[in-house]
């Protein structure tokens, strides 16, 4: 978890608890009164848990200060707005979420991605994605819509081909190895890379391994137009922004595409990951 978020969490912390010390409870007393356990409110206050919006409308009757929860709430919606956990985004599976990247995509003309691990969405076929949806359904164990999330993700890529539409992504050449699907499907899927690079709208730029590098890949982001920076870790998805934030990550992205490789060069490396698959 971010810096930031732990931050914005323990200032959060800071006034349940200052709210707590004017209402004259200790810990022990505002546990009682909500029946809680005593190491919830510590956590909450010492910013180690991030409070639901229910319980801070509990905390504030139990502080005799109902009024103050719409603050409150308006502290937590600041923090799910930039940092929404995956556990409540895919509660209902993953089409909602899939619908939303539709409209985040349509909304900009620039898109710059970098993936270190996997294929983007946006260069998906239909069978990776579907394998891509069950390995994380049921990692994350929420419930299983794939083939309406498959389906989503398939529109999305209906902005490659539309005039005026720029899609700059580098992937390291590591994720072209990544198996998460049959070896069938992997191939099929750095054909259709292979086929991607030449489109108008698109450049893929590869990392060669080797590549001499001013930083390390780090992780997979994307940034959309200098409007807002995507970032996935395990548990949370990360909307940033922030001036700060975009220039950080369009200098990151700028590091790695001085390494990275275009064109024929690129499509060389693909075809080498595809030569590398066992087929029978």
């Amino acid at each position: 978890m971010s810096t930031d978020f732990q931050s914005a969490r323990a200032a959060l912390g800071a006034r349940l608890r200052e709210l707590r010390t004017e209402s004259g409870l200790n810990g022990k007393g505002v546990a009682e009164v909500l029946g809680w356990q005593r190491s919830k409110v510590s956590r909450l206050e010492n910013g180690k848990q991030t409070p639901s919006a229910t319980d801070l409308e509990e905390w504030a009757r139990a502080v005799g200060r109902p009024g103050v929860a719409s603050e409150l709430k308006g502290r937590l919606v600041g923090l799910e707005t930039q940092y929404r956990s995956w556990r409540r985004q895919l509660a209902g599976g993953h089409r909602a979420r899939q619908e939303l990247a539709i409209t985040e995509t349509t909304a900009v003309r620039l898109v710059r991605g970098m993936e270190v691990s996997r294929i983007s969405g946006l260069f998906q076929t239909a069978d990776y994605a579907r394998h891509a949806f069950e390995v994380n359904a049921e990692f994350r164990r929420v419930p299983r819509d794939i083939e309406a999330a498959v389906r989503a993700r398939m529109r999305r890529q209906e902005a490659l081909y539309e005039t005026g539409r720029s899609f700059r992504f580098l992937v390291w050449e590591a994720a072209l190895y990544v198996l998460t699907c049959p070896q069938d499907v992997m191939a099929a899927q750095l054909d259709r890379l292979t086929g991607l690079v030449g489109l108008d709208t698109v450049e893929i730029g590869v990392v060669p391994l080797g590549a001499q590098l001013r930083r390390a890949p780090g992780h997979g982001f994307w940034i959309y137009d200098r409007r807002r920076v995507i970032v996935e870790t395990i548990n949370t998805e990360m909307w940033l922004d922030d001036e700060e934030n975009i220039s950080l990550y369009e200098r990151a992205w700028e590091a790695m595409a001085e390494a990275a490789v275009h064109g024929p060069q690129a499509q060389g490396l693909i075809r080498r990951a595809r030569a590398a698959l066992r087929l029978t």
